[in-house]
């Protein structure tokens, strides 16, 4: 046992030093790649004033979504910081419980939405309360599920196709409304409503049923419940009293202000309970904390786009010249900033949510990083989606004795929630394929008792491979849902099975390799400060 542990305290280190090595070659490459093709890139902007002096570059904001939300950053602040002041004098003035506290947040959020759609909330109300009154109808009916998931995916659908309608379908006499349509595209955002309205009809439907969910067992095992605070989880699986399914909280539920744009997405229970009660998970030290983690992130994206312009590689389209290392090294550049640019988008609202008594659930609560398997990795990118998928999709289709079934059926609806787009259903249809070797190796690694030091080696090293197949598998998927697109697998494979290209292969998977085994070591060390009760 001593040797193992000494030896497993030098491969650490040697791992250490090949990382170092990975990444210095990673940061000079991207440095010199940024330089040389500066002059070809789409997407960059004048440096932020701050950080000239120091990068003399342009900023990568080639990204739509990122450059958006880092122009309306200032506004969205003082906007969401005159919200939180006006719903916690409120609620500490008058009392408010979740009836109050709807009718409040409905005024606010229609002040916010109003803004972003204008007119177009006319539309968003429509679907939503025919959406109620399809539940309160229905939900006690065989087919009723059924009926939910027909009536949410014609509108997701209808929504993209149409672009969000407009108002002349209703009668020429309204048809200038549409130069009223506000300063975002309502249809957009939609995505989410749809996810809030289909959560409600489950939790009504549920709500008069025989729970599965053992909560004295679960309050035993879970760490924050036995600290007297009500976790996630709990607030998500227990049922509300019948008047909590009212139309003000249900509509407070869709448009509520800190997570109507991005998210994170809440089951409706947990936001009507937190609604009545909200959250004590955080304090104010853990939520003052919370954001200067968040404005640490933001300088390091901020770090990221002037030195390295991965994205617009990507949007430029020349990815096609470049060399096989340094498509590797562009496709895992676009990766880490979509992660990092998720991380702030989400983590931004969820903070105001939190400042608001609300909380969510976080939506990166991982680095992309630190995963060495697609559930993993799935479990930790939009994670609130995750729950929700696993909640709404996954179980009621039969779980862990239909999996293999069920996850094309799951990620053909993600594909279509995202975007009608081909490239986003191709990435889908990938993602399936490479799940399918995993399952099947896990359901063999679990039959399997090893017990000698021998094979728990073997068994280590044989997991360390299937990591680093799963990580280049994910970079394959990813690099054509989101940088080249189906059309580009052709060159990618070409590119790779050359003369050229099979070494850079080849440093790739023992780069992975050595990646899911620094993983492992991160995981044991996590497991041992859990069992000394640090």
């Amino acid at each position: 046992m001593g040797s193992s542990s000494r030896w497993r305290g030098r491969e650490v280190w040697i791992l250490i030093a090949y990382a170092v090595a990975f990444y210095s070659l990673v940061i000079h490459r991207s440095l010199r790649l940024s330089t040389d093709y500066h002059s070809q890139l789409y997407g960059l902007r004048s440096a932020s004033p701050w950080l000239s002096k120091f990068t003399h570059r342009s900023n990568d904001l080639s990204d739509a979504q990122w450059r958006n939300f880092r122009a309306n950053l200032p506004i969205l602040t003082i906007v969401f910081a005159i919200f939180g002041l006006a719903a916690n004098a409120f609620r500490a003035c008058f009392r408010f419980k979740a009836r109050g506290m709807s009718f409040l947040w409905l005024f606010i959020s229609f002040i916010y939405l109003t803004y972003l759609h204008g007119a177009c909330i006319v539309f968003i109300l429509a679907i939503a309360l025919l959406n109620y009154l399809l539940v309160k109808i229905s939900a006690r009916k065989k087919y009723f599920l059924l009926v939910l998931w027909s009536f949410n995916i014609f509108f997701l659908i209808c929504n993209r196709v149409y672009e969000g309608y407009s108002f002349s379908i209703i009668g020429q006499q309204w048809a200038y409304l549409d130069n009223f349509r506000g300063t975002f595209r309502w249809h957009i955002c939609f995505n989410f409503v749809v996810l809030r309205m289909i959560s409600f009809g489950y939790d009504y439907h549920w709500a008069d049923q025989d729970s599965r969910f053992d909560q004295e067992k679960h309050v035993q095992r879970c760490h924050i419940c036995k600290s007297g605070k009500t976790c996630y989880q709990l607030l998500q699986e227990r049922s509300v009293p019948d008047d909590k399914y009212s139309l003000s909280i249900y509509i407070c539920y869709l448009v509520y202000a800190p997570l109507y744009l991005a998210g994170p997405i809440i089951s409706f229970n947990a936001f009507a309970s937190q609604l009545d009660v909200p959250q004590n998970n955080y304090s104010v030290r853990d939520v003052t904390w919370y954001g200067l983690r968040w404005v640490f992130s933001l300088l390091l994206i901020e770090l990221m786009t002037h030195l390295f312009q991965y994205n617009a590689f990507a949007i430029s389209g020349l990815w096609k010249q470049l060399s096989p290392m340094d498509v590797f090294i562009i496709g895992y550049g676009v990766l880490n900033f979509m992660w990092l640019k998720f991380f702030l988008i989400w983590r931004y609202f969820r903070f105001w949510s939190l400042i608001c008594g609300i909380e969510a659930p976080e939506n990166m609560p991982r680095c992309i990083n630190n995963s060495h398997n697609l559930e993993g990795f799935w479990k930790n990118w939009h994670a609130s989606y995750n729950k929700w998928l696993v909640r709404y999709m996954y179980i009621p289709l039969g779980g862990s004795q239909k999996k293999l079934l069920n996850v094309w059926v799951i990620f053909t609806f993600v594909a279509i929630w995202h975007d009608l787009e081909w490239k986003l259903l191709s990435w889908a249809w990938l993602t399936c394929l490479f799940f399918i070797p995993e399952m099947i190796l896990k359901s063999t690694a679990s039959a399997l008792q090893v017990e000698s030091a021998l094979g728990q080696f073997v068994f280590r090293e044989l997991s360390a491979v299937a990591g680093a197949v799963t990580i280049t598998c994910l970079m394959v998927a990813n690099l054509v849902g989101y940088v080249i697109g189906p059309s580009g697998i052709n060159w990618l494979v070409s590119q790779f099975l050359q003369k050229e290209g099979l070494p850079v292969l080849g440093g790739m998977f023992v780069t992975f390799y050595v990646g899911t085994k620094l993983m492992f070591h991160i995981d044991d060390a996590k497991q041992r400060k859990y069992r000394s009760g640090l």
